[in-house]
């Protein structure tokens, strides 16, 4: 899908042609879009391509006179029975000479924040500065999505301490792996952000070049958090690993110790079952003795039990 902005006196209308200072949103597009776009602006289409491929590194390209600024954004699905999942996806920011060209595989809330008005301030006219913003807005959703990410591992851990099935695991499991996610991306986009700063992208601009060191302390401190939140998650899921474990043996032993205790009476029995003369078989008595006999050994392999803390 193309859907194309332009700022005027800072409103944000949406155009039906592509016109200089335009900024052209490429959600997911078709081939045929691509190559329309990238004919009336003359960019190669390996620029704009490449942030549709999953697995491609955050990096900067420059082909002729048009930039490639690919880095990863945050984004979380809703999956049936676990929740939501948080990923990454590469976004590509191409600067051609008149306008700036945004491509996703799928509906981001990166672009979502500029299109709806969310972000204040930009214009599209100015393309390196709203590339700027961009990279600030990426770096302040990922932020956003790590506080998310923490709240729902805090709820996850709520829930273990009262059920300890696998469910609750599982979804530890998914949150520690959206971390992991996170944290290589942010990785990744750090050395493109490094990389701006030494390029001449703000060297005329001290505005922007203060703006790109703000964003790349967003980016240092949603790393910092992303391995503090992993670091915590990893350490809660083998402590509740170990309880479970723990919960198993003990459970185990309650049994053993009942199998045992009950052994005692089945051998009392047996002995007095057998085809051979045994005492108290004349007397009237005898069956209330045997059962006498049989609660008195029980009782002592359940006191022996408690001293022992098998139950």
């Amino acid at each position: 899908m193309i859907t194309i902005y332009s700022t005027d006196e800072g409103v944000l209308n949406e155009l039906e042609r592509i016109e200089p200072g335009a900024w052209i949103d490429l959600c997911a597009p078709t081939e045929e879009e691509i190559r329309s776009v990238c004919d009336q602006l003359q960019v190669d289409v390996d620029l704009v391509r490449a942030a549709l491929d999953e697995e491609e590194r955050s990096r900067i390209d420059s082909e002729d006179d048009n930039m490639l600024i690919l880095v990863d954004t945050p984004t979380v699905e809703v999956q049936p029975g676990r929740g939501f999942v948080y990923t990454t996806l590469p976004y590509g920011i191409v600067l051609t000479k008149d306008n700036i060209i945004t491509v996703c595989l799928k509906e981001s809330a990166l672009s979502r924040a500029f299109s709806d008005g969310s972000a204040k301030r930009f214009s599209t006219k100015k393309k390196k500065r709203m590339t700027l913003q961009l990279l600030y807005r990426n770096a302040t959703l990922f932020l956003f999505y790590l506080r998310e990410v923490d709240k729902a591992s805090n709820r996850v851990e709520n829930e273990l301490h009262l059920s300890m099935k696998n469910k609750e695991l599982i979804q530890m499991l998914g949150l520690e792996k959206s971390l992991v996610y996170f944290s290589t991306s942010l990785k990744g986009n750090e050395l493109v952000l490094e990389k701006l700063l030494r390029m001449d992208f703000v060297r005329d601009f001290p505005d922007d070049t203060e703006l790109l060191e703000d964003v790349i302390i967003e980016n240092k401190q949603a790393i910092e958090m992303s391995n503090i939140y992993r670091d915590i998650l990893s350490g809660t899921m083998d402590a509740f690993a170990s309880v479970i474990s723990n919960n198993l043996n003990i459970v185990m032993k309650m049994l053993a110790s009942v199998t045992i205790i009950l052994t005692v009476p089945s051998i009392v029995f047996a002995l007095w079952g057998t085809n051979v003369p045994v005492p108290f078989e004349s007397s009237p008595f005898g069956f209330w003795i045997v059962i006498g006999i049989a609660v008195v050994f029980t009782a002592v392999s359940v006191v022996l039990a408690i001293r022992k803390k098998w139950l």
